[in-house]
């Protein structure tokens, strides 16, 4: 079996795909700086489940810092692959603070590319964005559309990251897969973000704010098949750009309706501006995940939510408690 290091491992996505990977019999090095970009309590959350797991290990360390990639190689640790999930993510705060985008997302796959590297570890996963398409892309979004015109820092951001990785490839070997997530949702999500936000809202009789009129429409996909898709995008592919997620498209106000059915409670909705760094829609085309990795997704938009709303009902305890921005 591997040995991985997983970055943001106490993050959404980070956390459960190190999960998987030890459910598989792998061994996984964490790494997260545990920030304060959304409420803490989740990734103290996450990664207490993840410290109860034998087979992984955990260092608070920042990716942006260059020092850690020497504190790391001291480590003499054997790894299989780097799998860099660690990022600042969010469209709408990247444009209120692109400085800690730039140094997290470039200068630290920048310095988790040289571990690579440094370390002679040939397999480097990217964590994207689907957000690098940018306003009109074609729908459903093919990794061949034009990723030159992004939208705000945070993409923009991402771009670089894409870019660097693509310059260790030709230089260095090193084999890459650059993930474009679109929106991913599951238990223990982001709280940022719209799922975990409307579902605590609802569940609590809290307003429900909505940007725009709640006709954008978003592709969302389960956690566990982006675990799988990440999984399976270890295997040898030289250099490629691959989508994972958006699968299933819906409106915000069908979402909302969705959850109102799930959780039976209904959601005082209060519609706002729309913000200008949001796209309208986002719709993966898959095709090239499945032909390359034979990745499927597996749960329906039905099915997820309901796991959502049960995991935050038995959570209810603190989950209510999060700060939903």
């Amino acid at each position: 079996m591997s040995n991985y290091l997983v970055t943001g491992a106490a993050g959404f996505i980070g956390a459960r795909t190190s999960e998987m990977l030890i459910e598989q019999g792998h061994t996984v090095v964490g790494i997260d700086n545990m920030n304060d970009a959304y409420d803490p309590r989740m990734k103290e959350y996450r990664l207490k489940k993840l410290q109860a797991l034998s087979g992984f290990t955990f260092y608070k360390l920042d990716i942006a810092e260059r020092s850690n990639v020497e504190t790391l190689k001291r480590s003499n640790i054997h790894l299989d692959g780097v799998i860099n999930l660690a990022a600042r993510a969010g469209v709408r705060y990247s444009v209120e603070n692109p400085w800690v985008f730039l140094e997290s997302n470039i200068m630290g796959t920048l310095n988790m590319l040289e571990l690579c590297r440094q370390s002679d570890c040939k397999k480097f996963i990217l964590a994207s964005t689907s957000s690098i398409y940018g306003a009109n892309p074609p729908y459903p979004t093919p990794e061949s559309a034009s990723s030159s015109e992004p939208l705000q820092p945070y993409a923009a951001s991402k771009k670089g990251a894409e870019a660097l990785a693509h310059s260790y490839h030709h230089l260095y070997n090193i084999d890459v897969t650059v993930l474009r997530f679109f929106t991913v949702y599951g238990p223990a999500g982001r709280p940022d973000l719209a799922m975990f936000r409307f579902v605590q809202w609802i569940t609590e009789g809290r307003p429900v704010h909505v940007y725009g009129d709640g006709e954008q429409s978003r592709g969302f996909t389960f956690i566990d098949d982006i675990g799988c898709g990440i999984i399976a995008a270890l295997k040898p592919v030289g250099y490629e750009i691959i989508n994972l997620g958006g699968h299933e498209v819906i409106t915000i106000n069908d979402l909302i309706k969705l959850i109102e059915e799930i959780a039976g409670k209904n959601a005082n909705v209060d519609y706002g501006p729309p913000v200008k760094a949001d796209m309208q829609s986002n719709w993966a085309d898959v095709s090239k995940a499945r032909e390359m990795l034979g990745w499927q997704p597996q749960v329906n938009l039905r099915d997820g939510l309901q796991s959502l709303v049960s995991w935050y009902n038995a959570e209810r305890s603190w989950a209510d408690k999060v700060l939903t921005p």
